[in-house]
């Protein structure tokens, strides 16, 4: 059954719910903002193989900055148990390794294989393509502004993992 209200008889149920206050809350907006981002990421992303979370992994693996699994887990704010799958299905694959921390052994050093590195490069210019569809709307500097605002308010925040969302 459809009920019709006069005058928003046939608007698109989208712009006539921007009205309620919700659409003003920060976090709504960067969690719409991120499930359409992810749908294109992912989009992108799926002729590697890849997706956003596999993605994210890839890349701290493949910038000699050696983040430990816990690191990336912090980093991502991923529960544990989930970047040690995703570190076994990219292993498995061949496009990461783990190899014991320097100063801690029982920590495990994650770098990508050169095969890894190779299809992070291929991928990564699939993953800013989908950004820069998702930010469309935006001038160049508009999204620099942007991802300045989110990274001074992330620096701000304290870590949250995914099972706390």
């Amino acid at each position: 059954m459809t009920i019709e209200t006069g005058a928003d008889a046939g608007s698109n149920p989208a712009d006539k719910l921007e009205a309620a206050s919700i659409s003003a809350d920060a976090g709504f907006l960067l969690a719409k903002l991120h499930a359409a981002g992810s749908v294109l990421n992912n989009r992108a992303l799926a002729g590697f193989g890849l997706k956003e979370r596999s993605y994210s992994v890839l890349a701290l693996a493949t910038s000699n900055l050696e983040p430990t699994q816990r690191e990336m887990a912090e980093f991502l704010s991923l529960d544990p148990s989930q970047i040690v799958a995703l570190i076994d299905e990219l292993e498995k694959r061949g496009l990461v390794v783990r190899a014991p921390g320097r100063q801690d052994r029982r920590a495990k050093i994650v770098s990508a294989t050169a095969e890894g590195a190779a299809l992070f490069r291929r991928a990564e210019a699939a993953a800013k393509a989908a950004e820069a569809e998702a930010l469309a709307a935006l001038s160049a500097a508009e999204v620099g502004q942007l991802k300045g605002l989110l990274r001074k308010a992330l620096r701000a925040r304290s870590p949250v993992t995914s099972n706390e969302y």
